[in-house]
């Protein structure tokens, strides 16, 4: 059943027409009206993404519901189809209303990109529409969209712009030639290591597995004074996504020493999740966990490796991907707000220091009370 698409910016006599407008006679001619729709009760979202050649596993069904789950994330999607036709655009939000750090509107929290997934004359439609009478209306701080391609909208709001790094690997080439790409002093190098040190490479998403997982997520969190995702957003992640999801793991003895979340999506791997015992990182722990991904995908007959997104500051880590032959881009966030800037706690210059007073204060924390204050607070940072 087809959930109700109602025209954002109407009052209730205007909904009332809308509704008693013989069905047959909506188009999408009506004048640029933008319908709301709820993307997890909407029978034509699934088709519309798997037809959509720019549908990442970020706009899935499974994704939003984790994020539902977890974090009582409301999912909105707004588009120029009404509830008669086909969908045939669409732009999806998660709702996060939050005490701490206010209310907005993103294209999607905790998601490393989600692309409007309409052509630039209606992503202008919808998201004028929105920035006109939604954000005020709902008395959002700002709305926040995570393109991968660049996207220019006309408005009178304040932009705030955030950049990272994206890195995709092309898995058109065999298998030969991706590992002739592949850095020879570093990466070669440290696959061909971890071979020869006998680590042991498994998978599995039993709650064994996500116990491993979940151990070297915490000390790897805990190396850089972070707090980790409640353990929750992955036994969530992992029963929405079902065979689509692996945990991979590698183990020097009976010792787990690095691990990885991949999610499968379309002809897409994506990596999420990474972490590790550093100990062994001089083994190549990681590098033989990536080189079995792409093993993997390659013989699945994926196109690509998505590396996901890096923060700029993160040189290290960039340089690691770019070492596996990725190609690297920019990923700009764009904020539209009242405010000059549409800050957040965590990623703009205004604000880090209190993101390193907020580091030091949890690097005197014992680990288990680090991990309480994950569980309370990642709901009002998505």
């Amino acid at each position: 059943m087809l959930s109700p698409a109602i025209p954002i910016g109407t009052n209730s006599a205007a909904l009332q027409a809308e509704w008693a407008r013989p069905r047959e006679a909506a188009s999408k001619a009506d004048h640029g009206l933008v319908y709301c729709i709820q993307p997890l009760e909407d029978a034509r979202w699934e088709r519309f993404l798997e037809g959509h050649p720019r549908a990442s596993v970020f706009h899935s069904s499974p994704w939003l519901k984790a994020l539902q789950r977890t974090y009582g994330y409301q999912p909105v999607a707004y588009t120029t189809s009404s509830a008669v036709q086909n969908l045939e655009d669409a732009i999806v939000f998660c709702k996060v209303d939050s005490w701490l750090t206010g209310r907005r509107l993103v294209s999607l929290p905790f998601s490393d990109h989600c692309d409007p997934l309409a052509g630039a004359d209606d992503v202008a439609v919808i998201t004028t529409r929105i920035l006109q009478q939604e954000l005020s209306a709902n008395r959002w701080r700002y709305v926040e969209l995570r393109p991968l391609q660049p996207l220019e909208i006309s408005t009178q709001l304040h932009r705030t712009d955030v950049t990272y790094a994206f890195h995709q690997l092309d898995l058109e080439p065999d298998l030969d030639t991706l590992f002739h790409n592949l850095h020879k002093n570093s990466t070669q190098r440290k696959v061909r290591r971890a071979e020869r040190e006998g680590l042991v490479y498994r998978e599995g998403t039993t709650g064994e597995f996500l116990d491993h997982f979940y151990r070297l997520f915490q000390m790897t969190r805990q190396r850089h004074n972070v707090p980790p995702q409640p353990k929750r957003w992955f036994a969530n992640v992992i029963t929405c996504f079902g065979d689509a999801l692996k945990i991979r793991v590698v183990f020097a003895g009976d010792r787990p020493v690095a691990a990885m979340i991949t999610i499968r999506f379309k002809e897409t791997l994506v990596y999420k999740y990474g972490c590790s015992d550093p100990r062994f990182n001089r083994l190549g722990s990681m590098h033989l966990l990536f080189w079995r991904a792409i093993q993997e995908a390659k013989m699945l007959g994926l196109r690509s490796l998505d590396f996901g997104r890096t923060d700029a500051g993160q040189q290290g880590l960039i340089t690691f991907k770019n070492r596996w032959g990725a190609t690297q881009s920019v990923l700009t966030y764009l904020r539209y707000g009242t405010e000059e800037k549409s800050t957040h706690f965590f990623d703009l210059p205004t604000t880090q220091w209190k993101a390193r007073a907020t580091k030091y204060a949890l690097s005197c924390l014992p680990s288990r009370v680090v991990s309480a204050v994950g569980r309370v607070l990642y709901r009002h940072i998505g």
